[in-house]
């Protein structure tokens, strides 16, 4: 990766309100203390345990390119837009250019995917407390076009209070140690006027979400590495069963599980009601595994219910515009108030 400390723009040091840095310097920006490390101005604070392995098993996953730049990006591209609309919608109204905070980024694989149309039209900056962000700007970098990075907690944003245009935080807010404080925190930096696009976990039928929390505590006394190894059989009963191309028809709902009648594909019947084993034909198997893990790995994995998103956004002064309630997840579009 290139020299980051001298191509960083302006943009982001104004925006942080402190003065640019050279590697190994350090600035203060609305009170979380950064350090310039290898082009990125990275938190040195402390994390709790939780987010400690969280961080872990996500730098681990982010590392690991092969497995999701391919179908998995293909697969993100049409996801989201299905989800969101197309991000250029909600870049009306805003001014030009406008600041676009990618808050836990990863590898920038959904922002990237999401915002490829509207690249450059936005300041993107993607935080993340992993380094990951490291694996987000050489993919940016490689593909010519400008970002900002910064390593730190979504729950202590170095970013001052109404800053940012527009907020996009997709499947990260439930990695945190609150979903509803990292949610009250992202909300924070926005501008009143400005869109935030989340989605978050939704909690699943009783057998499921016994077996999620399962093979996640299992998960725990694991490497990333043995984690990831561990994970490959789950993902291999998932491709079999997918291929199988089995339909099964449920005669009655079982209420007591939260199973509702009709015809479903077995492979499908196991990952909503029993275990999450993902499949999609066009995938390899370690771009299958590369979900599942993304799913067991983190110790930090809240689950939520609509009236829970819905209650925190009328609370926090958010106006939802878009609402997309499925099975895996809730996806939100909600415009700040003022």
């Amino acid at each position: 990766m290139g020299n980051l400390s001298t191509s960083q723009p302006d943009w982001l040091w104004d925006l942080l309100g402190v003065d640019r840095v050279t590697e190994g310097g350090s600035v203060s920006a609305n009170g979380v203390p950064l350090t310039l490390i290898e082009g990125i101005l990275r938190a040195q604070g402390f994390f709790s345990l939780a987010q400690e392995q969280t961080r872990e098993a996500f730098g681990f996953k982010w590392e690991k390119r092969n497995t999701f730049e391919g179908g998995v990006t293909d697969y993100m591209v049409q996801w989201l837009n299905e989800k969101y609309g197309p991000a250029a919608g909600w870049l009306e109204g805003l001014e030009s250019r406008p600041v676009v905070l990618d808050a836990g980024c990863g590898a920038a694989l959904s922002g990237l995917a999401y915002f490829s149309q509207v690249i450059d039209r936005i300041r993107y900056i993607g935080i993340d407390i992993s380094k990951s962000v490291d694996v987000a700007a050489r993919r940016f970098e490689e593909k010519g076009v400008h970002a900002s990075f910064v390593q730190a907690d979504l729950c202590k944003l170095p970013l001052s209070s109404e800053s940012i245009d527009l907020v996009f935080s997709e499947g990260v807010l439930h990695h945190t140690d609150d979903t509803h404080k990292a949610l009250a925190a992202v909300t924070r930096v926005l501008k009143p006027g400005g869109r935030i696009l989340f989605y978050v976990y939704r909690r699943k039928g009783p057998v499921r979400e016994f077996t999620d929390d399962y093979i996640r505590e299992k998960m725990q006394e694991m490497s990333p590495a043995e984690g990831w190894a561990a994970m490959e059989p789950l993902s291999k009963l998932g491709r079999v069963l997918g291929e199988l191309g089995v339909e099964i028809d449920v005669p009655e709902a079982v209420d007591l599980l939260d199973i509702p009648a009709g015809k479903i594909n077995l492979q499908r019947f196991f990952y909503w009601h029993v275990c999450k084993a993902f499949y999609r034909p066009e995938m390899t198997l370690d771009e299958m595994n590369h979900i599942n893990f993304d799913w067991f790995a983190p110790q930090n994995a809240h689950r939520q219910t609509p009236e829970e998103v819905r209650a925190w956004s009328e609370e926090l002064g958010l106006l939802i515009e878009r609402e997309v309630v499925e099975e895996a997840g809730i996806t939100i579009v909600a415009r700040k108030a003022g």
